[in-house]
């Protein structure tokens, strides 16, 4: 039996909610060397990739229910085709955020919802999740953009599918509250709230896990050495299968109270770990510019302003 040797050409296939940030998406891999097209109808993407050199530029192609004919099924079936193309490399990206996101979205920058023109925003919302279903059930990668900042979004894009790691997996790693609930994207969560809790010590409440003294505090945890011994062992077990299985982005998220120093500290280690075995990790806090204190002095990153980020990721 021979194999082919030509290299199967990149195909990101980017969807999702209106508002989630798929014109941001596409922007991202179009600066990597992607051409980008947005919103074809359904019927010419055979088309676009039908007859193509070796060597050809890698595409992304926005799909999304705008279009009046559009069939989250026959999209779904259209992807399934691609895949089992074997001069494609195909990853089905598809993006989502909470329905009090959007809205707040549409409303700063004036926008109608293309499902909804002469309603309600959030019926065109409820609408395009439904209409959308068979197509984040197929995804790849499901990326929650809800507190993602523009320059977050860009970087997990870069990370992803940037030069030669096209193809290999990418690990996002989150920090957040369980007060404001689980991230959804994540594919595996660990709860750091054993862990002494540097909020009840004066010095170290208005700092965040990004600062050595509360890094340290909770490395100083008795329990800290076993708990991080046993995780990083699991971990550095089951990297190596989900590549083997296919996986493109696993998001492994760290959660404690108030999403500020435990979580914080506990995914800033993590990152640094994956990164020295040879893994590229991504890391998000998402909290952190959500629950600033009054205090003086924090070092953590200034929030985005939401206009701005609302104009931007969408």
């Amino acid at each position: 039996m021979t194999t082919d040797p030509r290299p199967r050409r990149p195909v990101v296939v980017v969807t999702g909610l209106s508002g989630a940030g798929k014109s941001s998406v596409l922007r991202a891999l179009e600066d990597l060397g992607f051409e980008a097209i947005d919103n074809p109808p359904l019927r010419m993407v055979g088309e676009l990739l039908g007859g193509e050199p070796a060597g050809a530029a890698p595409l992304a192609i926005g799909i999304d229910a705008r279009r009046t004919d559009f069939d989250g099924a026959a999209a779904e079936r259209l992807v399934e085709d691609l895949r089992a193309r074997a001069d494609l490399d195909v990853t089905l990206f598809f993006l989502i955020a909470e329905d009090e996101v959007l809205l707040r979205r549409y409303t700063e920058t004036r926008r109608r919802h293309p499902l909804a023109p002469q309603g309600r925003v959030s019926d065109g919302i409820a609408r395009e999740r439904a209409l959308l279903e068979p197509l984040g059930a197929a995804a790849d990668i499901v990326l929650d953009t809800s507190a993602l900042a523009p320059a977050d979004l860009r970087a997990m894009i870069e990370a992803q599918f940037g030069g030669d790691n096209q193809g290999a997996i990418t690990i996002g790693v989150v920090s957040f509250s369980y007060a404001r609930g689980l991230p959804r994207e994540a594919d595996l969560v660990f709860d750091v709230r054993f862990l002494r809790n540097p909020h009840y010590v004066d010095a170290l409440r208005p700092l965040t896990g990004q600062d050595a003294a509360v890094d340290a505090y909770v490395a100083a945890d008795p329990d800290f050495g076993a708990f991080w011994a046993r995780m990083t062992g699991l971990l550095d077990a089951l990297l190596p299968r989900y590549v083997r299985e296919g996986k493109k982005y696993l998001t492994i998220a760290f959660g404690c109270t108030g999403g500020r120093h435990r979580s914080v500290a506990v995914a800033e280690r993590m990152a640094t770990h994956l990164r020295t075995q040879g893994w590229r990790a991504t890391v998000v806090h998402r909290e952190l510019w959500k629950s600033a204190p009054p205090e003086t002095g924090a070092s953590r990153p200034a929030p985005p302003p939401d206009a701005a980020a609302a104009a931007e990721v969408r």
